[in-house]
């Protein structure tokens, strides 16, 4: 029971939600509102700007030193050997070689000594003795001496260990780390300027579908208006015609009429819901939401006057497109920085620790030793075929050409001010003019309306009245609309669009 008590709230909350949500009144200030807090566009060119931001922060940093640490361990096959084998095979031998060699020595010595006189026999045999006896006691002293020597040449260089921690600072890279950062400065200002504009155009689509509505809406009350006289028309005549003094054909003319009103109402309403789905999806509403505009039921729409007389310097000045324009073709320049600074000379000074092991800086010794170390690396082109100049004589050409668009959005732009200007004049002029007619055709329907009345004016002469009635407020309708449209179009030819 509870749970069919909270869905049954529940059930009531959402409707009511979505009722408040179908029932909405909506200004044009709101509608401005909303369609610039969801335009997908306009999402994806505030990121752009973000990106554009984190690359110029992400630039600076070139001109701050970086550190880089770099390790590894390496596993070889086979040892680096500084020794031959026959090298080793002496050095393990080497008591036992030496004292083979001084035996032989001593004795042919001791022999020649005897000969001449300088010992006697009994004299060599004991010397003799004396070697055989310390013979061995000093070949194992060698031969362990020379196994030591053996040892302290293995490198042992099988397990390879490095590290190195590294510090560089650029000092003068050609200009190319100052001509990145303009760069990205200028792509900043860039993704502004695109975000402006978007912002501009948003809110020219959201006016122009706005006004699209109330102009359908109003057509839509003038043709309910009209199926209304139409009707009447019909009632009367249909009463003439049991009376006996209207002919059968002049109830099918009204009837025909009837049918025609009819459909101007259904084309009106259609219209009306199909701009309303498009005043929705540009507001970021679900289309199907059934909204209502501030300025439906007004009558009359007070039209704020518009300076057509301003400088077309203020366009210039005002325009997104020629400001993006001019940061294309700044880029452009700072893009010829860049491409000439690699062709400079470029010096940056280096400096670390090294560690390895097995480390040579006290024999070979494996265990982790190392040594600072600073430098200064420079790196100075000598010869590349003219290809750098060939590279900057086409940026160079790429920035003429960005600036020679410049100059053609100029005058399109100036052509469109002053269309633009002549739009809105030709607007006020139509309004007058359609007022002037209303109040003609208001008249005459009274007129027509009056002798039907009277009996002195057919049936044909008050629906020839009815129309020109319907003609006049609909062109009405549409010079109060177009005058909107026209100041619209004439702020954003002055890219002042608030």
């Amino acid at each position: 029971m509870k749970k069919i008590r909270i869905l049954s709230i529940a059930f009531l909350l959402t409707s009511w939600y979505t009722s408040a949500i179908a029932q909405q009144t909506l200004s044009l200030d709101s509608c401005r509102v909303l369609a610039l807090r969801n335009n997908k566009q306009l999402a994806v060119s505030r990121l752009k700007q973000d990106v554009a931001a984190n690359t110029r922060k992400a630039l600076r940093t070139k001109y701050l030193p970086k550190v880089d640490m770099l390790g590894g361990y390496e596993l070889v096959s086979k040892e680096i050997s500084l020794l031959n084998k026959d090298q080793k095979n002496n050095l393990n031998n080497l008591g036992t070689n030496t004292m083979a060699n001084a035996g032989n020595n001593i004795s042919s010595t001791l022999g020649e000594m005897v000969q001449k006189g300088l010992i006697g026999m009994e004299q060599a045999q004991s010397i003799g003795q004396v070697f055989s006896v310390l013979s061995p006691t000093i070949a194992e002293a060698l031969n362990n001496a020379g196994s030591d020597l053996r040892k302290a040449f293995r490198t042992n260089n099988r397990n390879m260990f490095g590290a190195t921690i590294m510090v560089r600072q650029p000092i003068y890279m050609g200009g190319a780390i100052t001509a990145a950062n303009s760069i990205a400065d200028i792509s900043e200002e860039l993704a502004a300027n695109s975000t402006s504009n978007t912002i501009q155009n948003t809110l020219y689509n959201i006016d122009n579908a706005y006004w699209m509505v109330i102009s359908l809406h109003q057509k839509n009350k003038l043709a309910k208006s009209f199926l209304a006289l139409v009707q009447k028309l019909d009632s009367d005549v249909q009463k003439m015609i049991n009376e006996g003094v209207a002919t059968r054909a002049d109830g099918l003319k009204v009837s025909v009429k009837v049918n025609e009103a009819e459909m101007k109402v259904m084309q009106a309403e259609d219209g009306l819901a199909l701009s309303k789905m498009l005043l929705c999806q540009l507001c970021g509403l679900p289309i199907e939401s059934d909204i209502k505009l501030a300025d439906e039921d007004k009558d009359v729409f007070p039209i704020a006057g518009t300076n057509t007389n301003s400088d077309i310097h203020t366009a210039w000045e005002n325009r997104n497109e020629l400001k993006m324009l001019q940061n294309t073709m700044d880029i452009s320049k700072e893009n010829t920085k860049l491409i000439r600074a690699a062709y400079l000379p470029q010096v940056a000074v280096t400096g670390g620790y090294l560690v390895t092991s097995p480390s040579l800086y006290n024999g070979f010794e494996h265990k982790l030793s190392g040594l600072w170390n600073i430098g200064i690396m420079v790196r100075v082109p000598i010869w590349s075929w003219q290809e750098g100049a060939f590279k900057v004589r086409a940026s160079k050409t790429a920035t003429q050409i960005a600036n020679m668009e410049i100059e053609k959005a100029r005058e399109m732009i100036e052509l469109q001010v002053n269309q633009s200007r002549f739009k809105v004049k030709e607007a006020n002029k139509k309004l007058t003019m359609a007022s002037k007619n209303v109040e003609k055709a208001e008249e005459n329907l009274r007129c027509a309306n009056l002798g039907f009345a009277e009996g002195v004016m057919q049936t044909t002469d008050v629906m020839a009245a009815q129309t020109a009635w319907m003609d006049a407020q609909t062109q009405k309708i549409d010079a109060e609309i177009d005058v909107r449209l026209s100041q619209i179009g004439l702020q954003k030819a002055l890219g002042i669009v608030n």
